[in-house]
């Protein structure tokens, strides 16, 4: 097929946004009416799937195109450590490149931003500077050391717990009209011959839910965002409980900051129509992953792997795709391959070794926009998830998914459950590491120290009812994937690992100075 090169790519993820409150996968409220007019020339994808459930390895995976035990930037290394990022390989291919959003995870600190022209977290806490300064020497500090790094996990939650410092009380202004600013801003001076990439994370659907006071008096009206609960670890650990009606003022703010991102998304839409760039210009817009709002008696991303966290929103724009919807399975870390394939380079032919060295090839296998895509008997170098399908007996598709355990989170659910007196039991599913393969009809959950979850999602969505393998040929298969895929990576996490998060104190041997920054920043309770 000959590809219609497009010479810009724009990249949205809607940060903890799920994909049923939105109004082009049939929610009934309209949150999202510029989702919607934008869906009416995009192909509309019903099964996308995260690689994780969290910001960190999910952008990783976006941005290297490997899973995330392969890339390996998780809580026990929060950062991309040597991987040539997608942003790297469009840079010496002669793009312009930028990366703006107010998500504290997408910072130089973690590498996420490396291979970007242009960056800015606009994570206001954050002087200009900060690379230099007292932070930046406790962050190096912590994971260079070989005492510290082990450790680094307890102290530092740069993504919901500094968030949280900022998004709280009369600081609460969202940051998404100054990202969509700062990004026309790129747009417009970028002079390229080739064209630009610019990848955008709008973050107000992340707890705590503060959203603009237009938009709460039409999604949750008479709600004070300070009255309901905003800690998921309150509830998860069962220290603080919500009824039906807290739940409900809780999904209106959760609706609210939705209407507000669809808003200043549509303005950054129009702007590009206007200035002549809209038919030049892919369009991809994700989710990275979900949120729970009570089901399955938990708040929040964590501790699961359940479809409001993993099947995430996806709709692109491309002249070579229908304006359509598509049932058919999709990885979110083949958008890797597809805006290779969009903008027509290929890391091996870049020609600067060196910056692109150790990139994952293009592989059309794993665009989205190849008639060959998901054909895997055809990559050249299969990876573990193309291995384990391609090993398989079966003849379907499965997408996989990674959960290390989450130590930040553990931390701060043990901290609620013992000021509430509670004593979380060994068998509590926050001390689980899971995985999981899912098709169009059946997942497969894997844990260390919970019972394993199956299910026929063509039959229970919902996922309410849990299936044997040896009950169901479908969910075996899926099982069977998953077995497939767990040894290509490395092999099975079947015993249940430790973590004692309050063994050592990382932050005996900092300075008080940094402490106290630590501290200020929300790093440290």
């Amino acid at each position: 097929m000959n590809r219609t090169r497009q010479s810009n790519v724009l990249f949205v993820v809607l940060d903890t946004v799920r994909k049923d409150r939105l109004e082009p996968y049939g929610y009934e409220r309209a949150t999202t009416p510029e989702l919607s007019r934008f869906a009416e020339e995009a192909t509309v994808f019903e099964s996308a799937i995260a690689p994780a459930p969290w910001t960190l390895p999910v952008h990783a995976s976006l941005f290297t195109g490997q899973y995330p035990s392969q890339h390996g930037a998780d809580q026990g290394s929060p950062y991309l450590d040597g991987d040539t990022t997608l942003a790297s390989v469009l840079s010496a291919a002669g793009y312009d490149t930028a990366c703006y959003s107010s998500n504290a995870w997408i910072t130089p600190y973690t590498g996420l931003t490396d291979g970007f022209d242009a960056q800015d977290s606009f994570f206001e806490v954050l002087p200009g500077d900060v690379l230099s300064g007292p932070l930046a020497s406790a962050w190096q500090a912590i994971n260079d050391n070989d005492y510290l790094r082990d450790l680094a996990s307890k102290l530092v939650h740069l993504g919901a717990m500094a968030h949280s410092k900022l998004a709280s009380g009369e600081s609460a202004d969202s940051k998404t009209p100054s990202v969509i600013d700062r990004t026309k801003s790129f747009i417009d001076d970028s002079d390229s011959d080739e064209g630009w990439f610019a990848f955008v994370n709008l973050m107000d659907a992340h707890l705590p839910y503060y959203p603009p006071e237009e938009y709460r008096e039409e999604f949750a009206p008479g709600v004070d965002p300070d009255d309901v609960c905003q800690n998921s670890k309150e509830f998860n650990s069962g220290a603080r409980a919500i009824d039906d009606d807290e739940w409900e003022a809780i999904r209106g703010l959760y609706d609210a900051e939705i209407a507000h991102m669809d808003a200043e998304l549509g303005r950054l839409f129009d702007w590009l129509r206007e200035t002549g760039q809209w038919e030049d210009t892919t369009v991809i817009v994700a989710a990275d992953h979900g949120e729970l709002h009570g089901e399955h008696d938990l708040y929040g991303h964590e501790f699961a792997l359940y479809d409001q966290l993993i099947n995430v929103p996806l709709l692109v724009k491309h002249p070579d795709l229908e304006a359509d919807r598509r049932d058919d399975l999709v990885e979110l870390l083949d958008c890797y391959h597809t805006v290779l394939d969009t903008l027509d380079v290929d890391p091996e032919t870049v020609g600067m070794g060196g910056d692109t060295a150790g990139a994952v090839a293009r592989d059309p296998t794993r665009s989205l926009l190849a008639d060959e895509y998901r054909a895997f008997d055809g990559a050249a170098d299969p990876d573990a998830g193309q291995q384990a399908i391609l090993e398989g007996d079966d003849a379907n598709d499965y997408a996989f998914v990674e959960y290390a355990q989450p130590v930040i989170e553990l931390h701060h659910l043990e901290e609620k459950a013992s000021e509430a007196g509670i004593d979380l039991p060994d068998d509590h599913r926050a001390y689980s590491r899971l995985r999981a393969a899912r098709s169009t009809d059946a997942k497969y959950v894997r844990a260390d120290r919970i019972p394993d979850e199956g299910y026929r999602l063509d039959e229970d969505p919902d996922e309410k009812s849990p299936v044997e393998p040896a009950d169901d040929d479908v969910v075996a298969a899926t099982e069977q994937a998953l077995a497939r895929f767990e040894a290509n990576v490395g092999g099975a996490w079947d015993d249940p690992s430790e973590t004692d998060t309050d063994d050592v104190d990382a932050l005996e041997e900092a300075d008080e100075e940094t402490r106290d920054r630590l501290r200020e920043l929300g790093y440290l309770e």
